[in-house]
Parts: structure tokens; C-alpha cells; sequence
């Protein structure tokens, strides 16, 4: 599938919207307070894999021939501070793309921009819209700088900050600088945050609830509470918050190591939904001498947990590194983000200081994305999921290696060559390897 021109048209519109909204009355230089601004980003991401060998394949398998597909998103970020301490955010959104085998067949899906719900017409919605009123307790001040959903001025080292409202769950958790974003660094799902944390969101990847942050000099907590979508994966989120609902908190300590800044934080959540067990399906399927069905032994009130520790670390004046290993109990089925039970992840991003391009990047990353036990048997048996199934499961460990460069081409585009190199694709041994070539372009004002 390609871009199509209206698309095109209604980003390139949008985008000259944001830069004249961006340079109005209210734009922030550095060091003043902000009270509106504007930002705008526009994403093209093109991806293709050659075929590849796999004794069998299944309804849900990654197809292991050639594949090409897309996506494209464009968001704006308004904001503005209607009173002290308080801002309020709405980001407008369109979306439109074609993913490698309708999204199936991975753990770790090859690009964290296809939506669950796109297809190949522009669609149009509210991304975000949210308000988040902070209190200054004290402490040094510290000032923060105009970016996406994030209007400058100055904050108490010391404060409580509660975010209501729509936005995506890792807006708040586990907000790493160096892997979190496929828009501008790894474009692998794995990477985007821990790969077991099932987090409530849409298939467009948002949720509705609120969080509650407390900071204190270099130390922060923050919990909070979020909908769940009314059907794994689904768009239609469930407003039964006090029954259904993802929990999340998170204890966070930013530290020095030889002078040089980095953070580490750890991570529990716990999920309840109307959800499957697959011990339950298996056992099911047993008395029955069927294939184990996840669908046929969905119950009210289950509950998944999990917990993750991430690191990250500057180095030097041009690197950056990262790492983070989670497990979630595995009993379960996935319900909102990767078929991944446990994964330890690491990298590294460095910028083109080294060689005069200051405004480029190089990184280099790996993911080990594991199942549970019991998840394996149900997979071996036959049994499908929304993102796996290939019909039979000879078990390994999913092994991915990403590297990317991105050129700096002007002072607000840049232009990536990504290259992922997937072993296991679907932790099978009797498929794969698999090699998945992209090429991104990225505007933001």
C-alpha cells in the first residue's frame, strides 16, 4: 500500500497550521513561561522483508514471503495553561498504514507505528486530551523546557503532579529518553517499553485514567489507574473503571555515575479484566479433544501482574545507554500490548558530534522476548492468539538485533535507515530467521 496524496495534502496543511501556531504570541524562549503553544509531528515509516524459510505456517504466522507494508501518522500537541499550575493538552491525530502480516506472527512487532485499527484511509481522532495540575512543595526549581505536551517554565524540585484525562499509559511509565519513541529512535515494539507490560490502552495504543506523581529532589513516585479496552485488542474501551482497569506504579531515582546523569526505575502493575487462562483452554481442550481455544474460557475478574526495572545512563557527551528486564506471571492471555511474558532488552544511541553531525544519531539495540510455560503448551497444541499461531511451536527464545541511522536533513526533518534482524520470529526454531529493511521520515515543528 502507499501514502496517499491527500494524506500527504492534509499533513503538509496541517504542518504549516502548526509551525505559524508555533511562532504566534505565547511561544516560550527559554528560561520564560509558557501559557499556549503548539507542536506538530508527521511520521512515514516504509518497511519490506524478503521471503524467508518455515517448515509450516499457521493462521496467525508471520507470512514468510515477501512482504512490504507502511505507515503514516501526523499529530499536533496543543496546549495551554489556563490557570497556575495547571495545563490542559488536546492532540488531533490522523493515521493511515499497512502492517507486515496484518500485525501477527511477532513478539516484538517490527514497527511500534502501526495501530492495531489503521488501515489504508487517512483516520482522523483525538489522540490525547488531558489536564495535569502540578503543586510546588519546595525544593530547588527546576525548568522545564517546551516540548510535545509540555509547556515551559519553571517547577519545584519538590511538587505532586496528577494527570487526568486520555493519553497513552507510557506518556507517564517508564518514560525512557532513549528507547521509547518509534518516531525518532528504535522502531521495534520491544523497545518501546518493557515488552511484558501489558498496559491498558486501545488498539490505537490510549487509555482514559489518571495518575498521581510525587517528586522529590532526585527521587519520584508515581501510580495510577487506567480503562481497559472492552475486548483484548480492541478499540472500544471498558468505562467500568473501579472492575476493570490496569494499575500501575512506579518508584524512580535519577543518579550520577563519574559525573555523568542517568535514572533507574522499577515497575509493578497489575491488570483485571474479562480475560483467558491458557492452563484453563488446554484443560478444556483436553476433555474435550479440541484444539485449546483462549475464546471459549474467558472469565470475569482475572488478573495479571508483572514488574520490569529499567536503566538509563549517559555516557560521555555523545552516548546514551539503556537496558531493562521484566516478567509479568504469564497465566494469561496478552490483552492490550505484545505477546511478550518476559524480555530483557539493552542499546545504546550515539550522536554525530563524533563525526561533525551533531544532529544525527546511530543506535544499536537487542530484545530476548520469552513465554511462560503454560503459554508455550497452548501455542504448541494448536492453539491461537490475536498476534501468534503457527498451528505447532518448536520453542526459542525470540532473538531481535535493530540498528538505525538517522540524518539530521534540515534543522526540524531527519531520515532513518533501520535494519532488524529477527531470530525465532514467533519463538519458533522452525521458522525464520527473518531480516526486515525500513526507511522513516520524520517532520516536527
Amino acid at each position: 500500500m502507499r501514502l496517499s496524496l491527500s494524506a500527504v495534502r492534509a499533513a503538509l496543511a496541517t504542518a504549516a497550521a502548526a509551525g505559524m501556531l508555533v511562532s504566534a504570541p505565547g511561544h516560550a524562549q527559554s528560561g520564560a513561561t509558557q501559557d499556549m503553544g503548539a507542536k506538530f509531528q508527521a511520521t512515514y515509516v516504509w518497511q519490506s522483508k524478503p521471503a524467508f524459510p518455515a517448515r509450516y505456517t499457521g493462521p496467525n504466522s508471520l507470512a514468510p514471503w515477501r512482504e512490504r507494508g507502511y505507515s503514516f501518522s501526523a499529530t499536533a500537541f496543543l496546549g495551554i495553561r489556563p490557570w497556575a499550575g495547571g495545563e490542559l493538552y488536546v492532540d488531533p491525530e490522523v493515521v493511515q498504514g499497512a502492517s507486515l502480516s496484518h500485525q501477527q506472527g511477532l513478539g516484538g512487532l517490527t514497527n511500534g507505528e502501526n495501530q492495531k485499527s489503521s488501515g489504508s484511509n487517512p483516520t482522523p481522532y483525538v489522540a490525547r486530551a488531558f489536564l495535569r495540575q502540578t503543586w510546588n512543595l519546595g525544593g530547588e526549581p527546576e525548568q522545564v523546557e517546551s516540548d510535545q505536551n509540555q509547556l515551559a517554565g519553571a517547577v519545584a524540585g519538590r511538587r505532586l503532579a496528577l494527570t487526568v484525562g486520555k493519553l497513552a499509559v507510557v506518556d507517564i511509565f517508564d518514560r525512557n529518553e532513549v528507547a521509547a519513541d518509534p518516531r525518532t529512535r528504535f522502531l521495534n515494539g520491544s523497545f518501546l517499553t518493557h515488552g511484558s507490560y501489558d498496559y491498558a490502552a486501545d488498539a490505537r495504543g490510549y487509555s482514559v485514567g489518571a495518575a498521581l506523581e510525587w517528586f522529590h529532589d532526585d527521587w519520584a513516585v508515581r501510580v495510577g489507574r487506567f480503562e481497559q479496552p472492552q475486548q483484548p485488542n480492541g478499540l472500544a474501551l471498558d468505562g467500568r473503571v473501579g472492575q476493570h482497569y490496569g494499575d500501575q506504579a512506579e518508584i524512580e531515582h535519577k543518579h550520577r555515575i563519574q559525573g555523568q546523569p542517568g535514572t533507574l526505575r522499577l515497575l509493578v502493575f497489575r491488570n483485571r479484566a474479562v480475560m483467558s487462562r491458557y492452563q484453563d483452554a488446554i484443560t478444556l481442550a483436553a476433555d474435550t479433544g479440541s484444539v485449546p481455544d483462549i475464546g471459549a474460557v474467558r472469565l470475569d475478574e482475572q488478573a495479571k501482574r508483572g514488574a520490569g526495572i529499567a536503566l538509563e545512563q549517559q555516557v560521555g557527551m555523545q552516548a546514551n545507554v539503556f537496558a531493562r528486564i521484566n516478567r509479568a506471571d504469564g497465566r494469561t492471555e496478552t490483552y492490550a500490548f505484545a505477546e511478550i511474558d518476559n524480555s530483557l532488552t539493552g542499546g545504546a544511541v550515539i550522536k554525530g558530534g563524533r563525526w561533525s553531525r551533531p544532529e544525527d544519531t546511530v543506535g544499536l539495540a537487542f530484545a530476548r522476548n520469552g513465554l511462560s510455560g503454560v503459554h508455550r503448551q497452548y501455542l504448541a497444541a494448536g492453539g491461537l492468539t490475536s498476534l501468534l499461531g503457527d498451528g505447532a511451536l518448536n520453542y526459542r527464545t525470540e532473538n531481535i538485533v535493530e540498528t538505525y541511522y538517522s540524518v539530521a536533513a534540515g534543522k526540524h526533518a531527519f531520515v532513518t535507515l533501520d535494519w532488524q534482524h529477527i531470530v525465532h520470529p514467533g519463538y519458533n526454531a522452525d521458522r525464520g530467521p527473518v531480516n526486515v529493511g525500513s526507511v522513516r521520515l520524520h517532520v516536527e515543528l
